[in-house]
């Protein structure tokens, strides 16, 4: 699939950064890579989409723009849903659900907007699928779909990630409040340790001596051998009709086999007050490899 608009949401303040790391892994710029308030606008297409998800260390999500259309009232937002071919992407035995955000938009209930949304999605199945529709399951959806309200217009997508990319796969034991992963190499990129846009690392010890459960020093360690951040996990795409189960285990494979022990030698050192957090960080590094 060609010419795919990506917007990949991050946290405030890391959007120059999630752009630089854009380009490193993709080549792209100018009007094919847009930073913006939130995240970057990619133009790319099918193997951008995977590749971005495999690798990227710093996006929340990577979702793909369905539609954009002005969206004054509940009625323009279910029309806007409505003209989406939603059967192109998946199937109406699977179940969906609707995540909607929004800023200074007019409309006066979100819940009654992800309602005429999850309607619109519904009643465009069941009018071309001989009365069968996908049913909503909030808590394990096989399909996520997106939606941002603004002052005058909508914004639909799908969601290629499924669960949030800062869930590489690896941590079981978190302790209270753990660090999202995605911060966590933020950081790193802020301090200058990594270089978002090389993917190189300082050869600079690391040491963090309040580490919890491991997530900035098992970060690192990913970064200084070069594995993708989703090597360990699935993704909402591979549930998506235009998914090619080849074509992804070629490119996960490759990914994994490319990382490797760093060229020069990385010294990372993590400490904490609470033994049973040190105990945490050890299982789950031995998990992350």
């Amino acid at each position: 699939m060609r010419d795919l608009i990506l917007f990949l949401p991050c946290a405030g303040g890391v959007e120059e950064l999630l752009a630089h790391e854009v380009h490193g892994l993709t080549g792209l710029a100018g009007q094919d890579l847009l930073t913006l308030r939130g995240g970057v606008r990619v133009r790319g297409d099918w193997a951008t989409m995977l590749r971005l998800n495999l690798h990227s260390r710093l996006a929340q999500r990577v979702l793909i723009e369905l539609a954009y259309g002005p969206c004054a009232d509940e009625q323009a937002l279910y029309a806007l849903a409505a003209g989406v071919a939603w059967e192109a992407w998946f199937e109406p035995r699977q179940s969906f659900r609707v995540d909607l955000t929004a800023q200074g938009s007019p409309l006066r209930s979100l819940n009654f907007a992800t309602l005429r949304v999850k309607d619109a999605v519904a009643d465009r199945f069941r009018a071309r699928a001989a009365g069968v529709r996908p049913s909503i399951d909030t808590r394990r959806p096989e399909v996520r779909v997106a939606a941002h309200l603004d002052a005058s217009h909508a914004t639909l997508y799908i969601d290629t990630s499924g669960e949030p990319l800062f869930k590489r796969g690896w941590r079981q034991d978190k302790g209270e409040a753990p660090l999202k992963e995605t911060l966590a190499v933020a950081m790193l990129a802020a301090c200058g340790w990594w270089d978002p846009a090389t993917r190189a690392v300082s050869p600079l010890p690391l040491y963090d001596p309040c580490c919890g459960s491991g997530t900035i020093v098992i970060e690192a360690a990913q970064l200084a051998l070069g594995l993708p951040p989703g090597g360990q996990r699935h993704f909402g795409f591979e549930r998506l009709r235009p998914f090619d189960a080849g074509a992804w285990a070629r490119l996960r494979r490759e990914a994994l086999a490319a990382g490797a022990a760093p060229a020069a030698e990385v010294r990372l050192f993590g400490s904490d007050v609470a033994h049973r957090m040190v105990d945490f960080a050890q299982r789950n590094a031995a998990r992350a490899g």
